[in-house]
Formats: C-alpha cells, structure tokens, sequence
C-alpha cells in the first residue's frame, strides 16, 4: 500500500486577517526556508502564479515585490523573479565556506525528503518506501548483535578500520561478485556518502579536477565542489560516459579521479556495457587516473552486472557501498575497497573525521549477510521493484512522458516536455515532492528531464496530477 497522499496547499484565505498577497508571500518564504526552493530556482510567471492561486496578476506582483523587500527573491528583467543564492540571502549567523563552484543546491530535494508536508508524497526521493522495508529483520539483527560476545566491547572504541566481522563478511560478497577484496583492503564507514567523502579528502587538494558523470547526483557535485575542486562532466549515455569527450578532458585538464556509477546509474538506471568499462580503464590506465566507482545501489542489481572492479581487480579503482539502501536509511553503515596501500591511508582519513564507525550495527550488519538474510530480502525487493516498474512505466507513458533510457533499477529518466524545475513547483502545491533534471547537471540549466523512483510512484493520482500541471 501507498502512503496516504498529502492534501494540496490550501487556497487562500479571502478574510479579515492577512492580505492575499501577504498570505502569498508568506507561502513562499516559507519554502525558501525549507530550501525546498533552491537558490536560483525561478518563481512561475505572474499570470501563471495568478492562475494557480485563483488571484489577480496585480496581487502576485505584491507578493513578489514583498519577497525582494524581504532579501529573498531578485527581480531579472525580462527573466522573472529568482530566489536569491545561498550566500546572499539574509545572514542566520557568521558565513563560512568558500563559493562553490556548481550553482545547483542538492540539499533543497533532501531537505523535502525530511520536511512532514511531502512525506509519502516524494516521487522524487532516492530510497524505497517505507513499507517496502522490512522492520523485523532489523529487530532480528539487533537482537543477536545485543546477545553475541561482541557486546562486551563496545564500551571500548571500535577497530579503526571497523568491525572484523563485517568486513570478512564484505569480502566474501565482493568475491561473488568477481572483486577481488581482502578483509584488510576495506574500510567501514558512516554510510556511502561518508565514504566518497574520506576517499575525496585523502586523494585531492583543492583546485584538482575531478571528472563526473552528467546526469549525475547533485550531492556528490555540491560537496566536491564545497571541497574547492574543479568539476568536469562527462555525458552519460546508455551504455556509459562518452568516451571521446573523457578522453579530451583528460588531455586538456589531467584530472586525478573520475567519480562514476557503473550499475544502475543515478539518474537514468544504466548499467555500464563491459566494451566501455574496457575503454574506460584504457584510458586511465593511459592518463594515471584513479576510477571512484560508487555502487550504492548494489543489491537492486544482478550479480552479473559490469562492474570497473571487477575487470580491474582494484587496482586502479576504488569501491564504494553501503547497506542504507536495502536496509533502512537510519542505518548508516558503508564501506569503501581499494588497494592495501590507499586502504591504510583512508583509515588515517577516517580516524580524522569519525574516529571509528558503530561496532553494534556493524555486527548485526554482518549477520544478516552471513545468514544469507540480506541476499534473500534483497531479492523480495528486486521482485517487488519489477512489478512496480512495469506499472509505473505503463502510467508514465500514458501520461505523455517518454523515457530517455531504458528503465531499469530504482530510477527512470523521463523526458516530460517542459521544464521540470517550474513543474516541480506546481506539483509541490499538490504535495509532490520532484526530482527535476536540473538537479543532475554540473550547471544550472533548463531540463526537460526529471528523476522518477519507480517504487514511489505507485498513486494514480500523481500521474492524473502531472499532465493537468505539466
């Protein structure tokens, strides 16, 4: 069953009280505090904002007038009105950080996944739902990390490399999945973010440049370029990154890693064909260029999809994953596999940032791997994600969307026929939280594009919504 749909905004009130064009305004300064509208994000046209709120277009120009008194919008002429950026929005206490270098804010979409207005509602989000999960097996797991010998030690600090016996158990998946991997080459960490983060501060100083898949996760963007490096896409196709345009940006700015997703690619659910992971470690070979391969969404995949660590044996690639996906996002235990030498320096990275990781859910991690627990409900969920596509799918097309590649995985990459960051905020006025293209590129541009989550987009009332707004 779906989560319950969220009401639509209320209209607003025509009473005593608060003007219309006040009540406006405070509708949306309240989303630009949220951040579920991210700076540079443009504000609808006056007529269409008019039409939308059942106001006079003379009352909407009140409105906006009243957001940039307030410091929160900027008038561009012959443009429109824009949320202002970040660091020139009113000052909540001293600022810090460096200008980055990629205008697009990621935190707006994983702020919404949080705020209680679009909860159940995220078409847009990057996990499964919540009832899709599996709360006993996580009981289970706890239950026998909280009974086992293991407990006595955790009033001590953990391993700095973390729980022994999670990282034997990570071994032995990795090997079936044809990457060579010693319990001594992998490093546990607060989750796959943290892990891209560690492998980042130890192989990078600012102003290196660090080639990245586009379409691509806007998090990974945002906290690159928040490091001070340089960011360069590479487009990313059906059957992986465009080979002419790597090979030109290796020439022309040596870059020292490219950051990539070979198996069902964030966005557009791609999996990397083996003729282009080949061409690709080619040409790392060739320009000394260390592969970062992330492989959050691992147990989604089959066993024998293309995998850069496997045909490299890790030696110029680094693996990253993590369980949260699978399991549940309050768990946030991943992991990171390179060569014993970068193995040794990401500990040192880890000790800098963490100290160590959680030994309880570590355990308890390990035993649900070791019991074959994890493999089994990992394949319910692959059986139940099939169905779920093929029904989204169907809904999608009839909607009038087209997809762009492929659907396969969690996500598919749709083509809806107009600008998805101005839809998205018509579909929020309705409760649904989006996943607009411009999110997964380097640049802020206009896309027609936007991300779906096939699991959550099982109400038939979001694909009747989107043709109406669209």
């Amino acid at each position: 069953m779906n989560a319950p749909h969220d009401a639509p905004l209320p209209l607003l009130a025509r009473a005593a009280g608060p003007t219309l064009a006040e009540q406006l305004a405070a509708r949306f300064a309240e989303r630009i505090a949220q951040r579920l509208l991210a700076p540079g994000t443009r504000l609808p046209s006056v007529r269409d904002c008019a039409a939308r709120h059942g106001v006079s277009p003379a009352t909407v120009v009140a409105a906006y007038d009243r957001l940039q008194a307030l410091g929160l919008v900027q008038a561009r002429p012959q443009r429109g009105f824009f949320v202002r950026d970040a660091a020139l929005l009113p000052a909540r206490g001293p600022a810090t950080g460096a200008p980055r270098a990629a205008p697009v804010d990621a935190t707006a979409l994983i702020r919404g996944m949080f705020h209680a207005g679009v909860r159940g509602s995220a078409p847009g989000m990057g996990t499964l739902p919540e009832d899709w999960l599996d709360p006993a097996l996580l009981q289970r797991a706890l239950r026998q990390a909280t009974g086992s010998d293991a407990a006595a030690g955790w009033v001590r600090y953990g391993d700095p490399a973390g729980d022994p016996a999670l990282r034997a158990a990570v071994s032995r998946r990795l090997a079936d999945l044809g990457v060579p991997a010693e319990p001594g080459q992998i490093v546990t960490t607060v989750g796959a973010t943290h892990a891209l983060d560690i492998v980042a501060r130890t192989l990078l100083q600012p102003g290196d440049a660090v080639l990245v898949d586009e379409p691509g996760w806007a998090v990974e963007y945002e906290r690159l370029s928040r490091m001070g490096m340089r960011l360069l896409p590479v487009p990313r196709g059906a059957d992986g990154p465009d080979l002419a345009t790597m090979q030109a940006l290796l020439l022309a700015h040596r870059p020292r890693l490219y950051v990539t997703v070979s198996v069902l690619h964030n966005p557009t659910g791609n999996t990397l064909t083996p003729a282009a992971a080949h061409q690709v470690l080619r040409l790392a070979e060739q320009h000394d260029l260390t592969i970062v391969e992330d492989d959050t969404y691992a147990f989604l995949a089959p066993p024998q999809a293309t995998r850069l660590a496997t045909l490299d044996g890790l030696k110029r690639t680094v693996l990253v994953s993590g369980f949260s996906k699978i399991l549940t996002p309050q768990w946030r235990v991943g992991f990171v596999a390179a060569p014993p030498a970068l193995a040794e320096r990401f500990i040192d990275s880890k000790l800098i940032s963490t100290l160590t990781t959680p030994a309880p859910l570590e355990q308890a991690i390990a035993w649900c791997l070791d019991q074959g627990l994890l493999r089994r409900h990992a394949e319910r969920i692959q059986q139940r994600l099939d169905a779920a596509r093929a029904h989204a799918v169907r809904h999608a097309l009839a909607a009038g969307a087209r997809f762009v590649t492929p659907p396969q995985g969690l996500f598919g990459w749709v083509d809806v026929g107009t600008d998805t960051e101005r839809l998205a905020l018509a579909m929020l006025d309705e409760g649904w939280l989006l996943a607009p293209g411009t999110l997964f590129q380097v640049g802020r541009r206009p896309s027609t594009c936007m991300r779906i989550n096939f699991a959550a987009t099982q109400d038939g009332r979001f694909w009747a919504a989107l043709p109406a707004l669209r």
